[in-house]
């Protein structure tokens, strides 16, 4: 991602339509552009690697800023509310902390250390937080398994040695690459300089944003993609929003039935984009060398919270806590004299990693067909190194108004809706699935 005097630019050869500008301490529209440039032209490369002609790629910049936030518009009926009663933003004894309670057992950590009970409400909790150091409530909830994050500078992440763990690491970190002859593969023979991931099998272990914005992405230019999810699992808010394209299933890992079974579609499995931290790998058994070694075929693309080294390598997180942490929200509140923490408008760490993401599992997997296989890391806090090198937007800047553009009527289980139109367009490749969003579970764990 290219950086000039404080805005991001393009992927060169890529036209920007449109000015639309979403309001931040720094340039999450033009964010928005240039990760979305990288995955396409990912898929260009990999048009032309099926015989297409050089592409003309354009993204619309108002469109882009709106993908970042909900593509999707129920119409007759609502979505239910995007954060847990008690998940936000709380003053304590020496500054604010972010709680992140919208998994149960995420509360439930959370209120355990609080000492309160299941009945706790935002209230009870900000008179508990309040008098609580606020570097020492967040070691308490994450030793106990929960997600919080305490809000920190700029300066203050910097110095920190997981912020300049991060700071060393790439963007996208590759491995080594490994033969692997992936020519034979009927699959393979699917795909076309039209539709160039067709056939491609995808296994999505990824949940929340970043992973399954990738996937979805990736299921629009052919990829059958297969996502799997815990028993438990659930996600309503993002239901309609991270399920389009995808065959969705669930298996108990913890199980013998499902983990053998997870081992049955890893070695039908072209791509695996997961979300695992590296503990909880070596724990599945999952390390790259592993994974390598039983499945030399298997393209592996893995992302994180907060990097893939340092000291906070195995810490739970989700954009909003990694805002907290690396300085966003800080600046956020400078910027816009806010009294309490200002965050991004959009989870644009999350919609900006899963961008990257695509275009390496698309960059990656066009190089196994020429018979080298590799791996690639990613990681929220990572992506947020690139944001935090921009300006805050230009106040006179107009913001893109979802009005302007023709939705696209959409059939759900849930009911109708609008989508948007796509932000990217590639010459001779056209975006679609034909699996509609159903949510989580509907499918069988096989491949389709």
């Amino acid at each position: 991602m290219d950086v000039r005097n404080g805005i991001f630019l393009p992927p060169e050869g890529i036209t920007v339509t449109g000015a639309g500008t979403l309001p931040a301490a720094f340039d999450v529209s033009g964010f928005a552009v240039a990760a979305m440039g990288e995955a396409a032209t990912a898929i260009a490369r990999l048009a032309r690697h099926h015989g297409g002609a050089r592409a003309d790629i354009s993204i619309d910049r108002d469109l882009a800023s709106l993908w970042f936030g909900l593509s999707f518009t129920p119409v007759g009926w609502e979505l239910p509310p995007i954060w847990d009663a008690i998940a936000g933003d709380y003053q304590c004894a020496d500054g604010w902390i972010r709680l992140h309670t919208n998994a149960p057992h995420h509360r439930a950590a959370a209120v355990k250390v609080l000492g309160l009970g299941a009945d706790a409400n935002r209230a009870t909790v900000a008179a508990v937080v309040e008098h609580w150091n606020g570097q020492e409530l967040e070691d308490a909830v994450v030793a106990a398994q929960g997600c919080a994050a305490v809000m920190r500078s700029p300066e203050q992440w910097r110095d920190h040695a997981q912020g300049r763990a991060v700071a060393g690491e790439p963007l996208i970190a590759w491995g080594s690459a490994r033969a692997y002859d992936a020519g034979t593969s009927a699959r393979v023979r699917l795909a076309s300089a039209g539709r160039p991931l067709a056939g491609v099998r995808v296994l999505d272990l990824t949940r929340v944003i970043a992973g399954p914005v990738a996937t979805r992405f990736l299921a629009m230019y052919g990829a059958q993609v297969l996502r799997i999810d815990p028993p438990d699992w659930e996600e309503p808010v993002l239901e309609a929003e991270m399920t389009l394209g995808k065959h969705c299933a669930r298996l108990d890992l913890k199980s013998p039935e499902g983990f053998a079974r997870l081992h049955e579609l890893l070695a039908g499995a072209d791509i695996l984009i997961h979300g695992y931290r590296p503990d909880a790998l070596e724990n599945l058994g999952f390390s790259d060398e592993e994974l390598a070694l039983r499945y030399p075929q298997l393209v592996n693309i893995a992302l994180d919270a907060y990097g893939w080294s340092g000291p906070w390598a195995n810490r739970r997180g989700f954009d909003s806590l990694v805002q907290m942490s690396c300085g966003i929200a800080s600046s956020g509140m400078t910027e816009f004299g806010a009294s309490k923490p200002f965050p991004l408008p959009v989870q644009a760490l999350d919609h900006a990693t899963g961008y990257l993401c695509a275009a390496a599992a698309v960059d990656a997997w066009r190089e196994s067909l020429g018979g080298s296989v590799r791996t690639a890391r990613l990681s929220l806090a990572r992506t947020a190194v690139e944001l935090v090198l921009t300006r805050p937007s230009d106040p006179a800047a107009p913001a893109p108004v979802l009005g302007t553009f023709t939705q696209i009527p959409e059939e759900t289980r849930w009911g109708p809706g609008l989508r948007l139109p796509a932000a990217i367009r590639i010459s001779g490749l056209e975006p679609f699935t034909d699996v509609p969003a159903r949510g989580f579970g509907w499918a069988l764990p096989a491949w389709p």
